[in-house]
C-alpha cells in the first residue's frame, strides 16, 4: 500500500499506457533506448569493422575515410540532441519526484523544494552548511558524544520545526493526515 493511500489520499490511476507523447517525443524514448542496447553497440562494431575491411579494396582513399567520418559526424551530431532532450526529461521527472517526497515528509526543508533554480555560489553555500553540519555530528558520533551529534543532528530540523509551529498549511496538513479514522 502507498503512502498516499495510507494517508487516506486518492491516487490516480497510472496514466503512462493512455498518455499520447509526440512524435519526436516518442522517437526520442525509442532512439535512447535503442542506442543503449547491447545489439546497437555490435551493429557500430561490424559497421567499423566492414569499414576497415573495404579499406584495401578502395586503396584506403579519401572518399572511403570519408565515408565513416561523414556517418559518424552525422549520428554523434543527432545523438547530442535526442540524448539532450531524454536527459531534460529525466531530469525533470526526478526533480518532481524528489519536490512530492520533501513536500510530502514532514519535518523536511521546503525551502529545498526549488534549489534547482538556484546559483551555483547559492547551491554551494547551501552544501556547505550540510556538510558543516555532518561533520559536526560525525565528530560527535566519533568522539561517542550521542548528546551533541543529536544537537547538531537536531539543527538540521529547526526550520521545518518553526515552519510547524507557525501554523503553516503544511504543518496542519500534517497534523489532519496523522489523525486516526
Amino acid at each position: 500500500m502507498s503512502n498516499r493511500q495510507n494517508r487516506g489520499e486518492k491516487t490516480e490511476p497510472s496514466k503512462q499506457h493512455g498518455r499520447k507523447h509526440s512524435l519526436f517525443t516518442s522517437f526520442a524514448n525509442q532512439t535512447a533506448r535503442a542506442s543503449g542496447h547491447h545489439l546497437t553497440f555490435t551493429l557500430a562494431v561490424v559497421v567499423i569493422l566492414g569499414w576497415a575491411i573495404t579499406g584495401p579494396i578502395f586503396g584506403y582513399s579519401d572518399t572511403w575515410q570519408l565515408v565513416i567520418n561523414t556517418g559518424t559526424t552525422i549520428v554523434t551530431f543527432l545523438m547530442v540532441f535526442l540524448i539532450q532532450n531524454t536527459q531534460n526529461r529525466d531530469s525533470t521527472a526526478m526533480h518532481l519526484k524528489l519536490d512530492e517526497i520533501i513536500r510530502a515528509i514532514d519535518g523536511a526543508h521546503n525551502t529545498l523544494l526549488d534549489l534547482e533554480d538556484l546559483e551555483d555560489k547559492d547551491l554551494q553555500a547551501i552544501q556547505q552548511r550540510y556538510k558543516a553540519m555532518a561533520a559536526k555530528a560525525q565528530t560527535a558520533l566519533d568522539e561517542d558524544d550521542l548528546e551533541a551529534a543529536a544537537e547538531h543532528i537536531e539543527k538540521l530540523a529547526e526550520p521545518a520545526r518553526k515552519e510547524k509551529d507557525g501554523g503553516s498549511a503544511r504543518g496542519k496538513r500534517t497534523e489532519r493526515n496523522r489523525k486516526p479514522g
